[in-house]
C-alpha cells in the first residue's frame, strides 16, 4: 500500500512540473513578443579626416570614405545599418542592401535568417564589379567594414580589406579575421576561412601588413550584457594602433561622436598616412 501510494503522489508531481513548465514557457514567450525593440537603446557618432590633412597634395572629395548611417523600423523589428566605405565601394552594398533587404518589408524570422546572406551577396556582386572596372593594384587596396544592428539584440558584421570592426565586451576588444595570424608571443595560431560564419575571437597580435586586400569576412553574434560598444573604422586607424589599444582610448568616453573624434585625431597624431575614418555604435 505504500509503494502504490508513492506511486500515485510521483504521477501528480510529475503532472504538475509539466503543466508548469508549459504554462511559464508560454508566460515566456508572450513576454518575449511583447518586448519593444527600444529596450536597448543605441547612441552612434562619426568622424572622416579630410585628405588634405591626411596628405600634403590636393585630393579631390571622391577620394573620401562615405559613411551610412540608416535607421529601418518593419512591424516591431528596429534595423540599423551602419558602414565606412571607401571610393571604390562607394554605394553599391548600400543600394543593394535597399533593394534587396531593407525595402523587402520581411517578417523578424526572415530578417534574422537572411541578413548575413544578403550581406555577403552585396559585397560579393560589388567586389566582383570592382574587380571587373579597375586594375588589381586597385582591387587589392580596397576596403570597407559594416554592420547590421537587428533590435538591439543581434550584429551581422562584415569586413573587406584592412577596413575593420571591433567589439568591446567589459573592456576587451574582440575581432574575427580572415586571414592567417602567428603570435610569437603566445606561440599559437589560428586558421579562419573568409566567407563563413565566425565567432568572435579576443584580439590577438593583428598587422595590417600581413592583410589580403580582397578578403571579405561575415560573422553574426549577439549583444549581450557585457557588450559596451562597437568600432569601425578604415585602415588609417588600424595601421597606427591595435585592437585594445583603440578600445582603451575611447572607453571613458560616453558620447559615441566624442569617441569617433578622439580615435580619428589620435590617428593623426601617429602620422596614419591611410584613410581615417570612424563611426562608434555605443550600447546604453
Amino acid at each position: 500500500m505504500v509503494f502504490k501510494y508513492i506511486h500515485l503522489k510521483l504521477k501528480v508531481f510529475r503532472l504538475k512540473r509539466f503543466l508548469l513548465r508549459k504554462n511559464g514557457g508560454r508566460k515566456r514567450k508572450h513576454l518575449s513578443a511583447k518586448k519593444p525593440s527600444w529596450m536597448m537603446p543605441i547612441t552612434h557618432g562619426y568622424y572622416v579626416v579630410e585628405q588634405h590633412m591626411i596628405r600634403d597634395d590636393c585630393s579631390d572629395d571622391s577620394d573620401f570614405d562615405s559613411v551610412v548611417i540608416q535607421r529601418e523600423q518593419i512591424n516591431d523589428t528596429e534595423l540599423w545599418y551602419f558602414g565606412i566605405f571607401d571610393a571604390l565601394f562607394g554605394d553599391m552594398v548600400t543600394k543593394y542592401m535597399q533593394s534587396h533587404f531593407f525595402d523587402k518589408k520581411l517578417k523578424e524570422s526572415h530578417i534574422r535568417r537572411k541578413g548575413k546572406k544578403t550581406l555577403k551577396r552585396a559585397y560579393l556582386g560589388a567586389r566582383a564589379k570592382i574587380r571587373d572596372e579597375h586594375n588589381s593594384e586597385e582591387t587589392c587596396r580596397m576596403g570597407s567594414t559594416s554592420v547590421i544592428v537587428i533590435n538591439g539584440e543581434k550584429l551581422v558584421i562584415a569586413n573587406i580589406g584592412d577596413y575593420r570592426t571591433v567589439v568591446c565586451r567589459d573592456g576587451i576588444a574582440y575581432q574575427a579575421t580572415g586571414r592567417y595570424q602567428e603570435s610569437a608571443k603566445r606561440h599559437w595560431s589560428q586558421r579562419i576561412f573568409s566567407v563563413h560564419m565566425l565567432g568572435c575571437e579576443p584580439e590577438n597580435v593583428a598587422d595590417t601588413r600581413n592583410s589580403r586586400g580582397s578578403e571579405l569576412v561575415v560573422r553574426d553574434e549577439r549583444v549581450d550584457s557585457d557588450t559596451e560598444f562597437v568600432i569601425l573604422a578604415s585602415n588609417g586607424i588600424w595601421e597606427v594602433m591595435k585592437n585594445q589599444e583603440a578600445v582603451n582610448l575611447i572607453s571613458h568616453i560616453e558620447d559615441p561622436q566624442e569617441a569617433a573624434e578622439c580615435l580619428a585625431k589620435e590617428a593623426l597624431i601617429r602620422m596614419s598616412r591611410s584613410s581615417i575614418s570612424c563611426l562608434i555604435i555605443r550600447f546604453d
